[in-house]
């Protein structure tokens, strides 16, 4: 089934001087303009294309990909402004619509902003939103704790960071869960700290203190394996050098390496750590 919005590999079925029409399947033939067609495209052949509405409302196949497909969120820039509300660039010729009543907050020319793309059920035109609220979950009963997810950092408040989860629901990332600064529009890895009475999802950068460690105490292991048995990255390295690395905060890192120097397992020293 051919989804708009998404990528889809179609074949050609017919050759003109404009470009190529396309087997849409159920929605009938789509055109790929000759500005995108690959090389040696023949009738036969089978493209990867993506499929959406031009300005004539008109199916359109692309061999751009854009920034964000249907069902997905993402952080934009807006292009301009007009009546019909504001157009984000997402890596296309034709820019994305915000409408006006899918504005969180009126939009403004030149700013960013997280928003999650849907399908307009009544044109399938593409649209996107940051009333995030409105499209995805706040609650969630299949999530469990100490899960990795993904996580699009959507908004701040006094108890915490907002966070976009997996691209269909919202969590949030309380203050004393944030070893580290965190930006709006920023996409970060992290953990399901727990689900609330009521359902709603709190989140984690890391594993609380203790689950997870063997996982941590196994990549450790393994980075210096990877490294000929030593490493320069101790218990006194910045802990940006060990969030990037690692994903945790140097206390856990910490912690993690005092476990496998009590197990015999590695040598701490000032400069680096070696595998025994």
């Amino acid at each position: 089934m051919v989804q708009i919005g998404q990528v889809n590999k179609l074949q050609v079925v017919k050759i003109v001087d404009f470009g190529v029409y396309l087997d849409g399947e159920e929605l009938q033939n789509i055109l790929l303009p000759k500005r995108y067609l690959p090389e040696e495209c023949n009738r036969g052949d089978w493209v990867s294309v993506f499929i959406y509405m031009d300005s004539e409302d008109l199916l359109i196949a692309t061999t751009e990909t854009p920034f964000v497909s249907v069902g997905k969120s993402a952080y934009l820039k807006v292009k301009q402004l007009n009546d019909v509300g504001a157009f984000l660039d997402w890596g296309l010729s034709k820019d994305l619509l915000v409408p006006y009543n899918e504005q969180h907050k009126p939009m403004e020319e030149g700013r960013s902003y997280v928003v999650t793309v849907f399908l307009d059920e009544h044109t399938d035109r593409i649209v996107a939103s940051s009333r995030l609220s409105r499209h995805l979950d706040e609650t969630s009963v299949y999530f469990k704790p100490a899960q990795p997810v993904d996580l699009l950092i959507c908004g701040r408040s006094d108890m915490g960071y907002k966070a976009v989860i997996n691209d269909t629901h919202l969590g949030l990332i309380f203050k004393d869960e944030a070893f580290k600064p965190l930006s709006y529009g920023k996409k970060e890895q992290g953990f399901i700290h727990s689900i609330r009475d009521d359902g709603k999802i709190n989140l984690a950068l890391q594993l609380p203190a203790g689950k997870g460690r063997d996982a941590l105490s196994e990549q450790i292991l393994q980075h210096l394996k990877d490294n000929g048995g030593s490493s320069e990255l101790t218990d006194k390295s910045a802990p940006d050098d060990i969030y990037r690395l690692f994903n945790v905060s140097k206390k856990n890192y910490k912690k993690a390496l005092g476990a496998l120097y009590k197990q015999k397992l590695i040598l701490i020293e000032k400069d680096k750590l070696t595998l025994l």
